[in-house]
């Protein structure tokens, strides 16, 4: 069942059941909202999945790996190539829960979605990898260029490109971009090496369309002060964040494209929507 009538200091309230990912086992926790509910089910049921599989898919990714490959994903922010691919895994499981429709709230629906992914978790972590090999070449190349640009007037603008990277691709960025989001990510970060291409040759113009980004991300930052703390943040505000990076992608590089037509216009009309 997945809503409870309980009783709390004599009043009825409704308690939600899930699963709870608790790293080495899965428990069962009752919840006060739907949302926390699904995010923790969610969790509960890749974990409880990817316990239950006999083949580890990060070990059997890293296995087949030249050394050359696993030299180019040792430069990563995960500290381990190990941990980069358990993070390439946990995605992979996220993808194919997602197509297979789970989570699921029963014991035949479990087994049978269990067995579609374990059917292909391996071969989807080792296309995952694949990816995020590039992904991170594009990151490494852009990281060069960055430590490349000395110029004290563009110290603003260069710390932008900064905390903007450390954003892209830090500790479990494959899980929580996902795994549909990885040609994405490759945009912004090849729209990031083109910025600081042409930085010093357009200061200015550079200066005025970051000004424009820094706006939206402070409109962002203030929408997620408006929701209820220790809630998960709902998906429409979480695109939000993808949308201020096409929005850099259509001022700093125009001639990539953005994944839909974006402007500070409906980033603002988003926001609104969004806010409670």
């Amino acid at each position: 069942t997945r809503v409870f009538e309980t009783r709390r200091a004599g009043q009825p309230v409704k308690a939600y059941p899930a699963l709870v990912d608790d790293g080495d086992t899965v428990s069962v926790r009752l919840f006060d909202s739907e949302a926390e509910q699904a995010e923790a089910m969610w969790k509960g049921t890749r974990r409880l999945i990817l316990l239950g599989i006999p083949v580890n898919p990060a070990k059997f990714a890293s296995e087949k790996l030249t050394n050359p490959q696993k030299l180019a994903l040792s430069a990563n922010p995960h500290g381990s190539v190990q941990a980069l691919f358990d993070d390439c895994a946990t995605a992979a499981a996220d993808r194919l829960i997602a197509d297979f429709g789970g989570p699921v709230w029963d014991e035949e629906s479990f087994r049978k979605l269990f067995d579609r992914v374990r059917a292909e978790i391996v071969d989807t972590t080792v296309r995952a990898v694949g990816q995020v090999q590039q992904v991170l070449a594009a990151w490494q190349a852009c990281e060069r260029r960055l430590k490349g640009v000395r110029s004290p007037a563009l110290l603003a603008n260069l710390q932008d490109v900064r905390t903007q990277l450390d954003g892209l691709v830090r500790p479990g960025f494959v899980t929580e971009a996902g795994l549909r989001r990885m040609p994405d990510l490759m945009r912004y970060l090849v729209a990031a090496d083109r910025r600081l291409q042409q930085m010093a040759a357009n200061a200015q113009r550079d200066t005025t369309r970051m000004a424009k980004v820094h706006e939206m991300r402070d409109e962002y930052a203030w929408l997620l002060e408006q929701l209820p703390q220790g809630r998960p943040v709902p998906r429409q505000v979480l695109d939000i964040r993808w949308m201020i990076e096409e929005l850099r992608v259509s001022y700093f590089a125009h001639a990539l494209g953005t994944a839909y037509p974006v402007s500070d216009k409906r980033i603002v009309k988003a926001i609104d929507a969004a806010a409670p």
